[in-house]
């Protein structure tokens, strides 16, 4: 639980600049024992084709490096 509330609270810093081009991410799950996080896209994000950059490049990116224990990012629909 520990690394989910890490998660979230980077996840909350990163959503302003997502939601400033119309879109928004939601955290959906983090397993803690494969480090994977499963984010959901919202907003101008779902269908976009720069979100896949977002995600690996950004999102990912940065959680990976300020949680070592992060493996993968990946995108859920739900």
């Amino acid at each position: 639980m520990f690394m989910k509330k890490k998660v979230k609270k980077i996840i909350d810093q990163i959503r302003p600049n997502i939601q400033m081009d119309g879109g928004d991410i939601e955290l959906v799950d983090v397993d803690e024992k494969t480090g994977i996080v499963k984010i959901k896209f919202k907003g101008a994000c779902v269908g976009c084709p720069m979100a896949a950059i977002t995600l690996h490049a950004g999102i990912a990116q940065t959680l990976k490096n300020q949680i070592p224990e992060v493996t993968d990012v990946i995108p859920v629909e739900i």
